[in-house]
């Protein structure tokens, strides 16, 4: 007999372990795998590439980096994930559970075997499997996917906020080198008016307070480039934070051709606006948070609703000394929720609120969407009108410095006019370098607002770097 004890206790092992490895091991719902990939960007997901950063880094080089190394967007994905294993932990409530147990106890029974203890084995395994619910199992898988679904939505929201920030650090260190390189032009050319002042000071053709302006006016253009050099070193470590790496790297990027805005971008922002709200991945977020609620609305008021279950067990009991006997069961039961303290009831009450909570704030998430394509529409606009106002300051302006600067060697002008120009001329470089800048965010910002941030949008902006990127959509 306890060989016949033993032997069940092995098979008993042995099914349990069989039947909980696949659970373990695998995704037998494929929950997991439903995750979506990121949308946006290439259309030919890819792992991950390390990146040449001794190489000039061009516009899709850099989102690349970010997309890659940036840990929200990690972050992101592991979010998809969880609430996707949600979806397979509800699944699993519409399978039966089995569990398989084994015991060993010391029992002494003065009433049965007098003062001598004895040992007793045990084996048994059960399943129970609720057959009917009235919908609470339903409703739960619903709340789960709908959570999947909006989890995956605002990783891809995530994914664009990189995208753009990405985008804006790009441009913006751009922008802080062409500074440098135009503050570097107004020293130089105050350097000369100074050495102008100075030998014209000493034949006796300008007074001292001609060189004296002049010496100030040189050194408020060094002061100019030291604040152009701290910039360049902020604009590099903020684009080295979103593409994740240490500021200390230097980062060399590729060229950008001078930005052309085009007439295509005075569209309908009605039109805009329609379209913004059927693409944005933070909206389509809200509104499959909104149905969860819903659906756990209908969860919480089938709780107190019956449940009928199968059940089915067997098992095989040894007192020491004595033959083994078997044991089985199967039956139906039903369970029926009578008084749970009105817990139920604030349940679905509380259920109700979350889903007035969610609606409002879908329709938050909506208005949100409309001010950020009017803001993104009115942004661009201003930023067309002011590159093209831009180009003829900077045009105008280097015309007036030369003029001026030309009368002034010819001993005709004075050091406050040749000096007015160059200030002028420095201005007119700084804005058309800020329009530009402007311009080329605003682009991204109309894009993100639309919920269109893609490669199609780093060919517009910068086309002879779009061609070689790679998709770096996974974490």
């Amino acid at each position: 007999m306890e060989t016949d004890f033993f032997l069940a206790l092995r098979r008993g092992i042995l099914a349990a372990a069989l039947a909980a490895t696949p659970a373990l091991a695998a995704d037998p719902f494929g929950a997991l795998e439903a995750v979506p990939p990121m949308a946006g960007l290439h259309p030919a997901p890819a792992p991950c590439q390390p990146a040449d950063l001794a190489s000039p880094l061009d516009l899709a080089a850099v989102v690349d980096l970010a997309l890659c190394n940036n840990p929200q967007t990690r972050q992101g994905w592991a979010s998809a994930r969880v609430q996707a294993a949600q979806v397979g932990v509800a699944q699993s409530a519409f399978l039966p559970s089995v569990s398989a147990g084994a015991s060993v106890a010391r029992i002494r029974n003065e009433a049965a075997r007098g003062s001598d203890p004895y040992t007793q084995r045990s084996v048994d395994a059960d399943l129970s499997w609720v057959l009917f619910d009235f919908g609470a199992r339903s409703a739960s898988l619903e709340n789960a996917r709908q959570l999947f679904a909006a989890a995956s939505f605002a990783r891809d929201a995530t994914v664009q906020a990189i995208f753009l920030a990405a985008v804006q650090a790009f441009f913006q260190r751009q922008a802080a080198d062409a500074v440098l390189e135009a503050s570097r032009l107004s020293e130089k050319a105050a350097l000369e008016s100074l050495n102008a002042a100075e030998a014209r000071y000493r034949v006796g053709t300008a007074t001292p307070a001609d060189r004296l302006q002049a010496r100030t006016a040189h050194a408020q253009a060094v002061l100019n480039r030291i604040g152009a050099e701290g910039a360049v070193k902020t604009a590099q470590g903020t684009l080295a934070n979103v593409i994740g790496i240490d500021p200390t790297l230097a980062l060399t990027l590729a060229p950008l051709p001078a930005a052309a805005p085009g007439a295509g971008f005075e569209a309908d922002v009605t039109r805009l606006i329609e379209e913004a709200r059927t693409r944005r991945p933070d909206l389509a977020a809200a509104e499959a948070q909104f149905r969860a609620a819903r659906a756990n609305i209908d969860a919480a008021k089938a709780a107190h609703l019956p449940t009928v279950s199968l059940g089915v067990g067997a098992g095989r009991s040894q007192i020491a000394g004595q033959p083994a006997y078997d044991s089985s069961s199967i039956g139906l039961s039903v369970n029926i929720p009578l008084f749970s303290g009105f817990s139920t009831t604030y349940k679905v009450r509380a259920a109700e609120a979350q889903a007035d909570l969610q609606s409002a704030r879908r329709e938050q998430v909506r208005l949100q969407v409309a001010l950020d394509v009017w803001n993104a529409h009115a942004n661009l606009a201003t930023a067309t009108q002011s590159v093209k106002t831009a180009e003829d300051l900077l045009e105008s302006a280097t015309q007036s410095e030369r003029v001026a600067a030309g009368r002034y060697r010819a001993g005709v002008g004075s050091i406050l006019d040749l000096l007015t120009a160059q200030v002028a001329l420095a201005n007119a470089r700084q804005q058309r370098i800020q329009a530009g800048t402007n311009w080329f965010v605003s682009r991204a910002a109309l894009a993100q607002a639309m919920g269109a941030l893609d490669s199609g949008l780093l060919t517009d902006l910068a086309p002879q770097a779009a061609a070689p990127a790679s998709q770096k959509d996974r974490p």
